[in-house]
């Protein structure tokens, strides 16, 4: 019987790409074999045919020498090799092994080749509370972390001073062992080095073969001026120490700024309230306010009224990505006068009658407050 067109078994066209054949030969593979298609004759020689085809058209040579002269140059004396039916002489085992060494080569990485005992330190999280001035003007400060650092007295390889690691026998140092059962063939990590490709048959009394021990580290910190709650500063490799001599991870510094007994933030702003006395609101003075850079003066007009804000240009917070600084917002609270004595409220009184002798209206907001009220009850 004839055989049939490599092209027609992968159901391709003769241009077809490498990446279309290795995809037309997957799907093929999978659908036609035999551990889905029991006792079916027809699907075995099929997932025979497949293969065969996969092996001369995935290869750039055998693919050219095939065009040229057909199945002629792939019989048993053929220069190809390969044999009319023979598949180089492996069985259904070998054939399922190749279709899914490329799905699970390509599903992990590292699979097929040794894998490296080296791995990154983890990273860790500190969190650092800050008042408002360290966090406004920036500070250089020191921590304590609790760590893993690289065991000295094995220099990280977890090994016995004067010691070494074995190439682990069950994996041979890959890390990974296969299994095969019947035309499954799967690879899983080694469960004598857990992944390691290498056994540390004595290991370090101070570390126990972990190639690193719990430690406590000292740091300093560069805080910039301007940072606020919710902001990190990363120190690169000051995390955890690698394992087996891998790379150490990163440290971030996770800020807290704490409330201050003056102050509101609001990004590079600032807020406070700033109590002035009644006569100051009425009469109009000078009074001191505090900044992050001592006290000014603030001038308070005449007949100024309660919650009237003041904008103190460039005395808030700088920012921490260079936009300039903020300033101080201050909203006044007139204070009334209390524990008044007789005479005080007299005075008092008589201030009441000589504004309300003249006919003038000395109380804007109360007079708009009580139009508007009268309005809504015309209104009812």
């Amino acid at each position: 019987m004839p055989q049939k067109d490599y092209y027609e078994i992968l159901e391709i066209s003769k241009d077809a790409t490498p990446a279309e054949v290795k995809k037309a030969y997957r799907r093929l593979a999978m659908k036609h074999h035999p551990d889905r298609n029991p006792d079916n004759k027809e699907a075995e020689e099929l997932f025979k045919q497949v293969k065969q085809a996969y092996e001369v058209l995935s290869d750039e040579q055998k693919r050219k020498t095939y065009d040229q002269y057909g199945h002629d140059a792939w019989t048993e004396q053929g220069s190809g090799g390969a044999g009319a039916g023979g598949f180089g002489g492996g069985g259904f085992g070998d054939i399922f092994g190749d279709v899914f060494e490329h799905i699970f080569r390509e599903a992990r990485p590292g699979s097929g080749r040794a894998q490296s005992r080296a791995q990154r330190g983890n990273d860790l999280g500190y969190s650092l509370d800050l008042t408002l001035e360290q966090a406004a003007k920036g500070k250089t400060l020191e921590i304590q972390i609790p760590t893993w650092s690289t065991c000295k007295t094995c220099s990280g390889s977890g090994a016995k001073k004067g010691t070494s690691t074995k190439t682990c026998e069950t994996c041979a140092g890959h890390g990974q062992v296969r299994m095969q059962q019947g035309f499954f063939s799967v690879q899983q990590t080694c469960p004598d080095c857990h992944g390691e490709g290498r056994i540390v048959s004595d290991p370090c009394l101070d570390c126990h073969g972990q190639g690193r021990v719990r430690d406590r580290k000292t740091l300093s910190v560069k805080i910039p001026a301007g940072v606020d709650t919710g902001d990190r500063v990363r120190l690169t490799g000051e995390g955890e120490a690698g394992v087996h001599g891998g790379p150490a991870g990163d440290l971030y510094v996770q800020i807290t700024v704490k409330e201050h007994a003056i102050f509101k933030r609001n990004e590079t702003d600032l807020l406070c309230d700033v109590p002035i006395s009644f006569f100051c609101a009425a009469l109009g003075g000078e009074i001191k306010v505090p900044t992050l850079d001592g006290e000014v003066a603030l001038k308070i007009p005449h007949e100024t009224q309660t919650g009237k804000t003041f904008r103190l240009r460039g005395k808030g917070v700088k920012s921490v990505r260079g936009q300039g600084i903020g300033d101080l917002l201050c909203s006044v609270i007139i204070e009334t006068p209390v524990d008044l004595n007789q005479e005080q409220k007299e005075c008092f009184e008589k201030l009441q009658q000589l504004l309300d002798s003249d006919g003038k209206s000395h109380s804007p907001k109360t007079a708009s407050w009580f139009s508007k009220v009268k309005k809504f009850f015309d209104n009812l």
